[in-house]
């Protein structure tokens, strides 16, 4: 048995606020968070002391492409390991690696690979490496719309086929978790309906849809928007389009790369105060650039040119980013949203988007071990995952 006890100043759950309190964790799950005069503190428990500090729960990223120098459409062990040591580093515990547009056999065969990285991650209890969880796979591509494919290949573009998504779902073992559509294109609205069968979250992105289009692939299931803003339709008054579709319906959650080079300061407040802090999501689209220092990368078969911390390829169009999600959190309570709402922009409403909020993005009894520990300047002080870290 290993154990932990954490002494804490501030713990925001995100649900609910505890304070001058500890919590528990035994063998990788969390087993007690309250009153100190109330916990049975396991023999043998590493002590953790975060006076003055404010723990956390574990950031959820459910958009990124790379981290450490490593991409995810390289798919080996050693690369996946360097991507999740890397932005675990940086606070993010979970989350789900996302591809880029390529041809229909690579991309299987980078899902192959993935899929098998994901199926021999130990559980929590029998973890022993730091590390951020891959939670699933988000098909970024190849559905997506030519006129804002952004930096996506355009010869490896292809239309909403279902044969072709269950060839990629069958690659991926079943594993993938989202999926970005431009709802516009011949066969989307089919798709649609056949990758929510699956349990897939459908995403609209990449997209140069009307309002109209993009209300019929909300009705037909989508419930995700794709880092809002960027590589999509641009909204007018009289031809409000596929943003508008997103801002005015509550059952579609939007993500946002609060990185102050994707999306303009007033745009994200435009975004927070027409959708509320309950449906936007903080996500990094960081790429193998992230936790690295400037220079040459690689977005799959893309190349990056890292300049000043900002990714763009050889025609100057931004290329992801090297965002990590604590300073997505700073960057947003400089905004003006409060500090437990950008913590839960990070953390529990991913989670929920992606179905694993029993586990993944809350500290509660029961859940895992993913903790992170911030200083009053919301700089991060120490970073659990699974019950390994922190010391």
């Amino acid at each position: 048995m290993t154990a932990t006890a954490i002494y804490a100043t501030k713990i925001i759950a995100p649900q609910e606020e505890f304070t001058d309190c500890v919590m528990t964790i035994v063998d990788g799950r969390i087993t007690y968070i309250g009153p100190r005069d109330e916990a049975h503190i396991p023999p043998g428990a590493a002590d953790y002391v975060a006076s003055n500090l404010t723990v956390v729960p574990g950031f959820v990223d459910v958009h990124i492409h790379g981290a450490g120098g490593r991409d995810v459409m390289e798919a080996t062990p050693e690369a996946l390991d360097k991507i999740t040591a890397t932005v675990a580093r940086f606070g993010t515990t979970s989350m789900v690696a996302t591809t880029v547009t390529a041809p229909v056999d690579a991309t299987c065969r980078s899902l192959e690979g993935i899929a098998k990285y994901i199926r021999a991650q130990k559980p929590a209890a029998e973890r022993t490496r730091f590390g951020a969880e891959i939670l699933g796979i988000h098909l970024e591509g190849p559905f997506i719309a030519h006129a804002r494919r952004g930096v996506h290949p355009t010869q490896s573009i292809a239309p909403p086929s279902i044969p072709v998504f269950k060839q990629l779902f069958a690659a991926a073992d079943g594993l993938v978790k989202m999926i970005t559509i431009a709802p516009e294109i011949p066969g989307a609205i089919d798709l649609i309906h056949a990758a929510t069968a699956e349990g897939v979250v459908v995403g609209i992105g990449h997209t140069n849809a009307t309002y109209e289009q993009a209300r019929a692939a909300i009705d037909a299931g989508a419930r995700h928007g794709v880092h809002v803003y960027n590589a999509m339709r641009p909204f007018t008054h009289r031809d409000p389009g596929v943003i508008a579709a997103i801002l005015t319906d509550t059952d579609v959650t939007a993500e946002v790369i609060a990185d102050n080079v994707h999306v303009a300061g007033p745009a994200m407040q435009v975004l927070l105060g027409t959708k509320g802090f309950d449906t936007v999501i903080a996500i990094s689209d960081g790429i193998s650039a992230t936790g690295m220092p400037d220079g040459k990368y690689r977005l799959g078969e893309i190349e990056v040119d890292v300049s000043k911390g900002v990714a763009r390829n050889a025609e100057g169009n931004l290329a992801g980013s090297t965002l990590t999600l604590d300073r997505a959190i700073r960057n947003l309570v400089n905004l003006g949203v409060p500090f437990a709402d950008a913590v839960r922009m990070a953390t529990i409403l991913p989670a929920r988007r992606l179905g694993v909020a029993g586990k993944k993005g809350i500290l509660a009894v029961g859940a895992d071990a993913d903790i992170v520990v911030l200083t009053p300047e919301m700089r991060l002080a120490g970073v659990m995952t699974c019950g390994v870290g922190l010391s």
